[in-house]
């Protein structure tokens, strides 16, 4: 079957690990030559996207509770709120690759690839959660990185730009932050963990600026301006110091990008 047809099927799956080892095995599969790309494809979901387990239960942004670090419960609470964000960005991955047709074949390759990335975040961060107890699920959520793609779910250049440039970029900003809290609580696997997600998400932000940039050549855009139009037009969250400088250099971010953040209000 087709990549992308396999794409859609995996992000339409309810239950976590069963969508991360598809993912995975998706990614494996194209590696190996066992399945195509068909870039012209025009694929219909037949089901509500995307496929989520009963539980966590999705509640605004202010509604999920705030829990100290330094206890057991709020480490468990701060996991599994990365958990989330993580089996978000694997629906995230899985959508681009499915949804957009007539692109280079390398645009789908790189969006599998992240899903199948993802998916190792999630599991690591789902197997120390275990560790203190928990399960995904046992806390509540929002929604806030699947809203986004459905506001963006018909203009691919806004999906570039407010996904993986804006709400994936604010986790390069944040996670030294919570490494650091979590070193102090004693929790050094997660550190760990965080260290792997820093890395690949550094290479997940510059995927998001390389199409971004890709898609404003093509439709003959200014991206520094475009940018600020569509966060604008979509009520994109506001993004405020500190920043994660050298990560976001690394991840693509010209000079005047960076100066551009630096100066908004």
């Amino acid at each position: 079957m087709d990549a992308r047809a396999r794409a859609l099927q995996v992000l339409a799956l309810t239950d976590p690990a069963t969508k991360a080892e598809a993912a995975t095995a998706l990614w494996r599969e194209l590696c190996d030559s066992r399945t195509s790309i068909d870039p012209l494809a025009v694929l219909e979901p037949v089901v509500p996207l995307p496929g989520r387990p009963a539980r966590p239960r999705l509640v605004p942004p202010a509604q999920v509770p705030q829990r100290a670090v330094h206890t057991v419960e709020g480490r468990a609470a701060l996991l599994h709120a990365i958990a989330h964000i993580e089996f978000n960005a694997i629906n995230l991955a899985l959508d681009a690759a499915w949804r957009f047709p007539g692109l280079p074949e390398t645009f789908y390759r790189d969006w599998l690839r992240v899903a199948a990335e993802e998916a190792l975040h999630f599991t690591l961060l789902a197997a120390h959660l275990a560790t203190q107890g928990h399960a995904y699920g046992d806390f509540d959520a929002h929604d806030g990185l699947w809203a986004m793609a459905e506001k963006t779910r018909d203009d691919l250049v806004a999906r570039m730009a407010l996904v993986p440039r804006t709400l994936e970029a604010r986790g390069l900003d944040a996670t030294p932050a919570i490494q650091r809290k979590l070193a102090r609580a004693g929790d050094a696997r997660a550190v760990e963990i965080l260290d792997v997600i820093l890395r690949d998400e550094v290479g997940h932000v510059a995927i998001g600026n390389r199409w971004y940039r890709w898609t404003c050549a093509r439709d003959a855009l200014d991206p520094l301006a475009h940018d600020a139009l569509l966060a604008e037009r979509h009520a994109a969250p506001r993004l405020k110091p500190p920043f994660n400088l050298d990560a976001r250099r690394a991840a693509g971010f010209g000079d005047d990008e960076i100066a551009a953040l630096q100066r908004a209000p």
